[in-house]
């Protein structure tokens, strides 16, 4: 799917620094009202545009309820924090809220280690997120 762009759904950055080809790949689906942003990989600065295109293209839809589903993102370092920041922003902005699902360790570390937790409470699930919107 490299050289066909996006997956359905879905947008894709590549990462190729230090020889290695990192993917980080987003996926959108809708749960009820909310907007599910999967991510998938690693979510660095060469990936963080990707995700603060979904949520505006989500915002500018008029679905301001989104949960980014980062069950399948191995690592965050500060640019993916700064896009998840400006999603918060950028959806609260527009009446809505953004929440964040499925964290792993490293993940919910560096949000614990910044207090960035604080504003961007992580959810065990999905499911959990959506509840009660």
């Amino acid at each position: 799917h490299l050289e066909g762009g996006p997956l359905p759904g879905g947008a894709t950055a590549i990462d190729l620094r230090e020889g290695a080809l990192t993917v980080m790949q987003v996926h959108t689906s809708t749960i009820g009202d909310a907007t599910v942003l999967s991510c998938a990989g690693r979510l660095t600065m060469v990936a963080a545009p990707t995700l603060r295109s979904a949520i505006d293209d989500a915002v500018s839809d008029g679905r301001v309820r989104v949960v980014v589903d980062l069950a399948g993102t191995s690592f965050v370092d500060s640019s993916g924090l700064g896009a998840l920041v400006a999603g918060l922003k950028r959806t609260r902005q527009a009446g809505g809220d953004l929440r964040i699902a499925s964290a792993q360790e490293q993940v919910r570390m560096v949000l614990n280690l910044t207090n960035l937790d604080r504003i961007l409470q992580p959810f065990d699930s999905v499911g959990d997120a959506v509840h009660g919107w």
